[in-house]
């Protein structure tokens, strides 16, 4: 049990998106779970009770990211501001799985909806987040308060010493050149070699296309419409095409280990299995993610590490591919130590920047 001292008391809530991790929190920090209610009306408004005081008390909201992740957000938001009415002292938000995270690009007409959340929560009275292996580490500027971005590397390597027989034969995959970094550091500690997937299958031309034209097709100008003589700007670029997969490194008789954040694109770990089988890896493991397990079941991936970040108990059952990482030692240290207002450098030996 983990040893806390601080004159203010603390106090631990949690909503409905991961309960199992909150409870492991709880147990390892020998704190209770404050007696919270957070339920859904006939309306489908979220309705939060918190039965117990927080006037002057450090509050930590253990919220993630789940299958249900609107809810997961209004859950948490309204859990933030019910504190600040209540007059808390500080308010931390454990999101192991920050929400809307994979959306920090402008693409197109979109929105970078990570941003929003992050002005959400700090518009609501967060004063701090403790995440894990944020998709992109500069959404960490998107926040007007202090953010740690935990990893989840220490736990996963030594998952792959422990649980994965003769692992020094194995080589680390990068599963396009933009996840080659990430890689590269499990593989300079793990002291394995490295492969990179380069190209994927070819993307219907529908989807590719954005229906912005410029200028206008004939006869659909508008009135008052302004044009330019487009002949003085330089040619449009060739579109840009990814070539078929291929993978440069050797994985010939080699156990193939994938490195990824998440699993949401569960087609393409498929077919980048497929081609590392089909240049000689004898098993190819998936290191953490998130999962669709129908296809993964039948998919000639052997087996998926996955972090605790999300609650995957049902997946499990349905798919024996799934294996767990407990990481909620780890958040308890970060909770213990920002309320003992001890420093995280401590979390963060041996990390590179890459992980």
């Amino acid at each position: 049990m983990t040893q806390l001292s601080h004159s203010r008391e603390m106090m631990l809530l949690t909503g409905n998106s991961h309960r199992d991790l909150a409870e492991k929190i709880s147990l390892r920090l020998g704190v209770r779970l404050g007696d919270c209610s957070v339920i859904q009306g006939d309306d489908r408004e979220t309705v939060v009770d918190i039965t117990a005081s927080v006037r002057g008390k450090d509050v930590f909201i253990i919220q993630t990211g789940s299958k249900d992740v609107n809810d997961a957000i209004m859950e948490l938001l309204i859990l933030t501001y019910a504190c600040k009415t209540a007059s808390a002292q500080s308010i931390v938000g454990v999101l192991p799985y920050l929400p809307y995270s994979k959306q920090c690009k402008m693409r197109k007409r979109g929105s970078i909806a990570a941003k929003l959340i992050a002005k959400m929560l700090h518009k609501a009275g967060m004063t701090h987040v403790i995440t894990m292996d944020l998709h992109q580490k500069e959404i960490q500027g998107f926040f007007d308060f202090p953010v740690d971005n935990l990893r989840a590397s220490p736990f996963l390597i030594q998952y792959i010493q422990d649980e994965i027989p003769d692992y020094r034969n194995s080589v680390i995959v990068a599963r396009n050149p933009g996840q080659a970094k990430r890689a590269t550091a499990f593989a300079e500690r793990l002291k394995l070699g490295i492969a990179v997937i380069h190209g994927e299958e070819k993307t219907p031309e529908s989807e590719t296309l954005d229906g912005r034209n410029s200028p206008p097709p004939p006869g659909t100008e508008q009135p008052n419409t302004i044009f330019l003589n487009l002949d003085v700007l330089p040619p449009a670029p060739m579109q840009k095409e990814k070539p078929p997969i291929s993978i440069v490194g050797d994985v010939g008789g080699k156990i193939a280990i994938m490195i990824e954040d998440m699993i949401d694109d569960v087609s393409g770990f498929v077919a980048a299995a497929h081609a590392l089988k089909e240049r000689g890896a004898y098993k190819v493991y998936v290191i953490h993610g998130e999962e669709k397990t129908r296809v993964l079941e039948d998919s000639p991936i052997d087996e998926v590490v996955v972090s605790n970040t999300v609650p995957h108990e049902v997946q499990k059952i349905h798919c024996s591919k799934i294996k767990t990482v407990d990481i909620s030692a780890m958040l308890s240290e970060a909770i213990r130590r920002i309320y003992n207002q001890e420093s995280m450098s401590y979390l963060f030996r041996n990390i590179s920047t890459n992980d």
